[in-house]
């Protein structure tokens, strides 16, 4: 009996490769508002001023202002995914330090390059808005996915575990609430790492982005750590140390 092929894709008609297009200039043109205005001054009537056609014609592609940056938090969600997804690749299959590193470094050059995006997507939320958890779990997921399959994979590996970590803080236990809490995402994400280095990856990532946000907006000061790159780079070590992340083995 022959296999079962997949059937190709019908198709787009010229209706449907029109209305994609219209749909990405409307996001591209969301993109340069939301760096002009911030989120809370979005306007769809402005995009549709920059695009030439009326209010009334950008709403058969965009609902409403809501809509409009739920595309935006997708498109910006999936364009940080992407870069941090090619980042992790470029870096070898056993470097679990090396992949850490590439990630967190994907993560923030995205992040300073794009930092109203940035904002929009770990920034104070927009008054009036909630983002449709239908819509932007997946997308806004695909990083904390990254970083757990690389506590995953090295400990599936054998290669991360309580007893070796270097930190000189002894974790404390992990209690029965946190616990139910833990094999949700255990369960959720297909990991088999156990709870005490699940729990040490949570302050990993959180200290991750807390170093990038205070970066992104300004907590720093202006006359405070000329060297932001050395810095960064500092934070990126002592975290992957924290994790217990080996790197290539010899």
């Amino acid at each position: 009996m022959p296999l079962a092929t997949a059937s190709p894709a019908k198709p787009r008609t010229p209706r449907e490769r029109a209305r994609a297009r219209t749909v990405a200039d409307i996001i591209r043109l969301g993109r340069e508002h939301l760096a002009l205005h911030g989120a809370a001054a979005l306007s769809l009537r402005a995009v549709a001023r920059d695009l030439g056609v009326v209010s009334s014609a950008v709403y058969r592609y965009v609902e409403n202002r809501e809509e409009l940056l739920t595309l935006l938090l997708i498109d910006a969600y999936g364009e940080l995914g992407d870069e941090v997804d090619a980042a992790v690749e470029a870096v070898p299959e056993g470097d679990f330090a090396g992949r850490f590193r590439a990630l967190g470094l994907a993560v923030r050059n995205w992040a300073l390059r794009e930092p109203a995006r940035y904002a929009l997507l770990f920034g104070s939320p927009v008054p009036g808005y909630r983002a449709p958890p239908e819509r932007t779990t997946g997308p806004g997921t695909r990083v904390i996915y990254a970083l757990m399959a690389i506590f995953d994979g090295a400990y599936r590996a054998g290669r991360l575990t309580a007893e070796g970590h270097p930190a000189a803080v002894v974790a404390p236990m992990v209690g029965p609430g946190l616990a139910a809490d833990l094999a949700k995402i255990r369960a959720a994400q297909g990991l088999a790492v156990a709870d005490a280095l699940l729990a040490r990856g949570a302050l990993v990532w959180t200290s991750l982005f807390g170093a990038i946000s205070f970066e992104v907006f300004g907590q720093y000061g202006p006359d405070t750590f000329a060297a932001r790159d050395e810095l960064f780079a500092h934070h990126l070590e002592l975290l992957a140390g924290v994790a217990g992340l080996p790197g290539q083995p010899a």
